[in-house]
């Protein structure tokens, strides 16, 4: 009896952790250096906010790890799920996701630092549902653009015109949500996302040229129309000159480039950042946390943060060119496209290339909702790439 006990608790232990467990074949790369991010988050945050938040000097951190753990948390449950069943429940997750979008602009929904994007929900905590359409949107978005059979087998045809055009009322209905916050970037961020999944989806070329000069002429149309806020105009134009206001539209780029600038090569030294102790550089925790690494870790700090990044997109990548199936390969390939465009446009602000906007540095940035929804987006990585790889 001992001895059999035993033989099971050795075989439980080898399905766990023995070759060819989940434990085994899971991407260590990609996980180490989402965890390898948080962490370097983590210190950012905590120097950005030591010298005024409410609670103590450690609050805002302590919060960011909440956050972190509850990410994690999801990103085990997910991670170890047969990513299959996103195909299936995918039309409920993008209606609960317009839902949520749908309370934000009524009475249900706050103002937050100027964005109205959040549904409180007490004990300091709040929601954004924008955040949470970004993976909403992807998964979607694949099952409209990988075409199945009429018996539901997996085909390898074009997507169908329909699907096509019910890809792009998805993503139109969500841009058009999230711009009545208004929030600008992430509206930038699903836009980017679905042009990229389409593109993957093996839709004719003339269709991507058409798709081009549409967006370019919409974008046209929503310029000459003044549809954008004052202030969103002002942060277009403040990016060919920052300094033709730098009291106004400016000042944020300006004091941004001052604060990584100021680094050099190896930084100031955690804490003994002079812009960060000094709030010189507005929601230096979220949307500008990498002008911290830049003073306070110098240009050698600031590339290991891309490189990090960079580590997860070509994770990501890799698994999306290993998936056996077009709506596996689509996900993955969407979540990366999302990933990259936004760290593109985060990194990009604060460096004077890309206009501002209010989009958070994925993995390293201070906030919840975000955290959820980047750790789901990894953990759907993992449980593609668990079922793509032979055992």
């Amino acid at each position: 009896m001992t001895e059999a006990i035993g033989i099971r608790r050795r075989s439980f232990a080898s399905r766990v952790v023995g070759r060819g467990s989940v434990v085994w074949r899971m991407d260590w790369l990609l996980f180490g250096a989402v965890v390898a991010l948080s962490a370097v988050g983590t210190l950012l945050v905590w120097s950005a906010t030591r010298t005024w938040s409410s609670i103590e000097p450690t609050g805002m951190a302590k919060k960011h790890v909440l956050n972190l753990l509850i990410g994690l948390a999801l990103y085990s449950a997910i991670a170890v799920t047969d990513y299959r069943w996103l195909r299936t429940y995918a039309p409920v997750l993008y209606g609960i996701a317009v839902i949520g979008l749908i309370l934000v602009i009524s009475p249900m929904g706050s103002t937050i630092n100027g964005h109205h994007s959040w549904i409180l929900l007490g004990g300091g905590f709040a929601l954004q549902p924008a955040e949470l359409m970004k993976p909403a949107l992807v998964v979607i978005l694949a099952r409209l653009l990988a075409p199945t059979s009429e018996k539901g087998k997996k085909t390898k045809d074009r997507p169908r015109a329909a699907g096509l055009a019910l890809s792009l009322a998805a993503a139109g209905a969500a841009a058009a949500l999230v711009m009545l916050q208004p929030d600008l970037g992430t509206t930038m961020v699903l836009m980017a996302t679905t042009g990229a999944i389409i593109v993957f989806s093996g839709i004719r070329k003339r269709w991507v040229v058409a798709g081009v000069l549409l967006t370019g002429l919409a974008a046209v149309a929503v310029w000459s129309l003044g549809l954008l806020k004052p202030y969103q105009v002002a942060r277009f134009t403040a990016l060919i000159d920052p300094s033709s206001d730098p009291r106004g539209v400016g000042y944020n780029s300006t004091q941004a480039l001052v604060a990584i600038g100021s680094g050099e090569v190896f930084g100031k030294g955690l804490f003994h950042g002079g812009q960060t102790t000094g709030r010189f550089v507005p929601e230096q925790h979220t949307d500008f946390i990498f002008t911290v690494a830049g003073e306070e870790l110098g240009f050698v700090g600031s590339v290991t943060v891309v490189a990090l990044l960079g580590v997860v997109l070509l994770r990501g990548a890799r698994i999306a060119r290993m998936c056996g199936d077009r709506f596996s390969a689509l996900v993955s390939g969407g979540i990366v496209a999302w990933l990259a465009f936004q760290t593109l446009v985060n990194v990009g602000m604060t460096i004077g290339i890309m206009p501002i906007t209010g989009v958070p540095l994925p993995f390293v940035s201070y906030g919840g909702t975000a955290t959820f929804a980047n750790m789901t987006a990894i953990a759907i990585l993992q449980a593609i790439h668990l079922r793509s790889r032979p055992v």
